[in-house]
């Protein structure tokens, strides 16, 4: 039924959730792929600027949260691992990751994503989906999971 899945990972426990739901449906279609990834907020030159204290050795942002997203995502495929997933690849990738996501499946043609239904930045505020998995739901072009 699947042969490519989509599953966004950012560290919170839903995308967890949803990580491990795609690796049950991928044991349910040993064929498929899954793809992991993680997408981190681009920062340019002049917002690392205006930060007030600057040490020594900083580092520009997209420079320390693509290492964060790195880690996020080799996390993800240890986990895949650990659960006996097969034909797992991970992506990190820099933008907004609402549209990220959804060019991305496109670009893979993905069957289907999976998504967590909160994210890091939507723990606590009472709503049912955080705003990342409802862009994705309402912008995919195949069908969205979400957990």
């Amino acid at each position: 039924m699947f042969k490519r899945i989509l599953v966004a990972v950012d560290g919170s426990k839903t995308s967890l959730k949803a990580l491990d739901k795609a690796i049950a449906l991928q044991k349910l279609m040993p064929e498929a792929e899954i793809f992991i990834l993680c997408v981190y907020k681009h920062h340019s030159l002049f917002e690392a600027s205006l930060s007030i204290g600057r040490p020594d050795d900083m580092d520009i942002p997209d420079k320390a949260l693509s290492g964060y997203a790195k880690e996020v995502v080799n996390h993800a495929k240890e986990r895949a691992s650990e659960q006996g997933a097969t034909r797992v690849r991970g992506f990190v990738k820099a933008g907004r990751p609402s549209k990220v996501i959804t060019r991305f499946a496109q670009d893979k043609d993905a069957d289907l994503i999976v998504v967590g239904a909160k994210g890091t930045n939507s723990d606590k505020d009472g709503m049912f989906l955080g705003s990342v998995s409802h862009r994705v739901a309402s912008h995919a072009r195949c069908p969205v999971l979400v957990v």
